[in-house]
């Protein structure tokens, strides 16, 4: 899903990162019994690719900090702020939330209260955009993410199946336009066969907004047919083991997972997990080691 080579390094070469770590790490509970080290000397850059953007894939085990990489960006506490380093959006550190990022959770964060409608402009709601224009945008969106404005538009979060809700999620947090998108495994507790229509929206929409996407998962087959480029993130303590630029997925997911190249690429990432874990497991963990 990238620009030809030649484009993506002008893109790089001319525009600030929309995303960049420089040597951050995340220390909890410091000078306690419990101080624990979440991500060390994590360092990484993303490219801010006017006019196209770009899905950069977070893959790793369990505690190895990948939320806590999200968190950072988004500038939500208690990960924000760093205790060492700088994170930069758009060429400027973060210092708390901003209207240039928004966030997509695995848990359907919505307000039961409010009707689909309502959750979903519920962003241009608190900017003061009039009723009748935030409505019409609301609307949009809903049909967007593939959902019946009139059916589904007055219905609560609890009258909505798990792929619903995240599409109203999903539609709340686009509407406002950020520069860049974070997403937390927002299909992880979602079925096989939905999970894979989520993945296709997910890049028919990004498409539309052309936003820097980070998306944080488990699965292998997710982070290849998404990403632009994987992070393979290692645990004890958190850090970047590795980065693989993939290639141009053309077709939907189901046709893509049975294509050689991804298979191939498939094979490859576990491998490289394999390789990170295994390397942790040694005395004295890996150290940064890169694969």
């Amino acid at each position: 899903m990238t620009e030809p080579v030649a484009a993506a390094q002008t893109g790089e070469a001319s525009q600030p990162a929309a995303v960049d770590f420089q040597h951050v790490t995340k220390i909890y509970g410091i000078g306690t019994p419990r101080e624990y080290v979440a991500i060390s000397d994590v360092t990484f850059s993303i490219p801010d690719l006017p006019g196209h953007g770009e899905i950069s894939s977070f893959l790793g085990p369990s505690g190895c900090g990948k939320s806590t990489v999200l968190r950072l960006v988004a500038g939500l506490e208690p990960q924000h702020p760093p205790t060492r380093g700088t994170v930069s959006v758009l060429g400027r550190e973060v210092v708390g939330p901003g209207a240039d990022r928004g966030m997509v959770f695995q848990d359907y964060t919505s307000f039961d209260n409010r009707t689909v409608l309502d959750n979903v402009v519920f962003g241009l709601e608190c900017r003061g955009t009039p009723r009748r224009q935030r409505e019409d945008e609301g609307r949009d969106w809903i049909a967007r993410v593939g959902l019946d404005p009139v059916r589904d538009g007055g219905k609560y979060p609890h009258e909505l199946s798990g792929g619903m809700r995240q599409r109203v999620a999903i539609a709340r947090t686009l509407i406002l336009r950020p520069r860049v998108i974070l997403m937390d495994e927002p299909f992880g507790a979602l079925d096989p066969a939905t999970r894979l229509d989520m993945q296709d929206l997910l890049v028919k929409l990004w498409r539309e907004v052309e936003a820097t996407v980070l998306f944080v998962t488990h699965s292998v087959e997710e982070a290849v047919y998404l990403g632009d480029r994987v992070f393979v993130m290692a645990t004890t303590p958190g850090r970047i083991a590795d980065e693989v630029r993939m290639p141009v997925a053309s077709a939907p997911s189901r046709e893509t997972q049975s294509e050689p190249w991804f298979r191939e690429q498939v094979e490859a990432l576990h491998l490289r997990i394999e390789q990170v874990e295994a390397a942790a497991k040694r005395p004295g963990g890996s150290n940064g080691e890169r694969f």
